[in-house]
């Protein structure tokens, strides 16, 4: 299906002074009808009251045809269920007023910028027709061509190490051709939020949440340092063309796709929490052990050198072992004074 554009219909206002200034001229034949049949002129008269009533009669059904679009809203029309165009610029339109306007997705309501029901209801023929609630919804069948933004919901998937993770992304999008939208897919927007969980899916799995060895993210077959934590940026551009390219003959344009949230699942997080604190400690011991074993080699170099005292082997051991437990310790030493000989 391919888009049609309808342009040089905006044309409302005269149209709609034409039909009022009709209707004005139908009561004027119907009062003057009825003054002629009483004059005695009856075929005159009876001509015009007819003509009058008629047009009072009928003279609505044009009006159907009066269509207000405001920027960056569209109208897809369609005529005894054939696609005639859209409307895409804002103005005051007339068309066939037996055309009739589709969006199938016009009472979904996702969780997303622009399209959330904010409470702001049509109050009409509730108390009439005896509705509990007292409002009646109505929807509009014009299509948003605005930018908005989806905010999936955060799921549950096994990284590529098969721990859960939790993930949320948000999704920035907009409709670049109603008629894919349209006749393409059943409903737009459910069939985005679809997508939007099917790439999360298959992108999420290739990653690792953190940085483990002999992984490859990026299928060239040489492990890398990919990661959900470490690479978002990748790992949010690989989300956006897996989406665009599963919605692309919806007409929906993907703008941009962020993680919005990353964590692991509940059931494991108390786990790696600890996991990554002894990570920590052992990285941090690593330091204090290549420090402290590197100030001992700069001690007795310098002994050496300046030759303040010569240590025979037993007692450079216990130099060593002395500062190691020193500069490694968690505490402070307690230092003891030996006031005899070295020896």
């Amino acid at each position: 299906m391919k888009e049609k554009v309808l342009n040089g219909k905006k044309n409302g206002m005269t149209v709609m002074l034409l039909f009022i200034a009709l209707y004005i001229v139908a009561i004027g034949a119907v009062i003057w009808g009825g003054m002629s049949m009483d004059s005695g002129n009856q075929g005159r008269g009876a001509f015009l009251l007819i003509i009058g009533i008629v047009w009072l009669t009928l003279g609505w059904i044009p009006f159907l045809g009066l269509k207000v679009l405001k920027p960056q809203e569209a109208l897809v029309l369609t005529l005894f269920g054939n696609y005639v165009g859209t409307l895409k610029e804002s103005g005051f339109y007339w068309v066939n007023p037996f055309c009739t306007s589709v969006n199938p997705a016009a009472k979904t309501k996702l969780n997303q910028s622009g399209d959330v029901d904010s409470g702001v209801k049509a109050k009409a023929l509730a108390i009439s027709l005896g509705s509990g609630s007292g409002e009646v919804e109505m929807s509009s069948k014009k299509i948003s061509m605005k930018v908005m933004t989806l905010n999936n919901n955060r799921q549950k998937i096994n990284d590529c190490l098969g721990n859960p993770v939790e993930i949320g992304i948000a999704v920035t999008w907009r409709v670049v051709d109603t008629a894919k939208a349209v006749f393409n897919v059943d409903n737009f927007k459910e069939f985005l939020s679809l997508q939007c969980d099917g790439a999360l899916r298959n992108i999420v799995r290739l990653y690792p949440y953190d940085v483990a060895p002999n992984v490859d993210t990026t299928g060239d077959g040489m492990a890398d340092e990919g990661s959900l934590r470490g690479s978002s940026e990748i790992v949010a551009s690989r989300i956006r063309d897996e989406i665009q390219k599963k919605v692309e003959e919806a007409g929906l344009e993907i703008i941009e796709a962020r993680i919005t949230y990353l964590a692991y699942a509940p059931e494991i997080a108390a786990v790696m929490l600890q996991r990554q604190q002894a990570s920590a400690i052992i990285d941090a011991r690593k330091m204090i052990v290549d420090g402290a074993v590197g100030m001992v080699e700069m001690a007795l170099e310098r002994l050496n050198e300046n030759q303040i005292v010569e240590l025979d082997e037993e007692r450079k051991a216990a130099m060593v072992s002395n500062l190691l437990v020193v500069l490694c310790g968690n505490h402070d030493a307690q230092p003891v004074v030996n006031s005899g000989s070295l020896y």
